[in-house]
């Protein structure tokens, strides 16, 4: 239903290494880079955006979830999200609440945001 997703940031330069690091465990990385504006996707096409702080004040914490191609991913997100400084908010595990399959991890990005990596292919 998305096509893609932007958000705001209080740091650019902050959030873009972040995603950068946690974005290339799932085999995203960068598509278009306009300075502060960067679009973000797999194969050619940005579906997540960051951008400067543009409206408004601090923004709110949204929940943003990136699709992992398994658990592995899931859990190579989560360890790069760590090892970059990332708040923890829930450990790779099953979360059978959602459906069975499901694999998720949380972390908050430089803005607080909370950032899931999730597979929901069964083990």
């Amino acid at each position: 239903m998305l096509d893609h997703l932007s958000i705001q940031t209080a740091d650019s330069g902050a959030s873009a290494t972040f995603y950068d690091t946690v974005l290339a465990t799932l085999g995203g990385g960068r598509i278009f880079d306009f300075g502060e504006v960067i679009g973000f996707g797999v194969g050619g096409k940005p579906d997540f955006w960051i951008g400067p702080l543009a409206e408004g004040t601090a923004n709110r914490p949204v929940h943003v979830a990136f699709a992992a191609p398994d658990r592995a991913g899931v859990r190579a997100f989560f360890d790069a999200a760590v090892e970059a400084g990332a708040e923890v908010l829930h450990e790779p595990r099953a979360w059978a609440e959602y459906h069975p399959s499901y694999y998720g991890a949380f972390v908050r990005d430089p803005d607080g945001n909370n950032v899931e990596a999730v597979c929901h292919a069964p083990e």
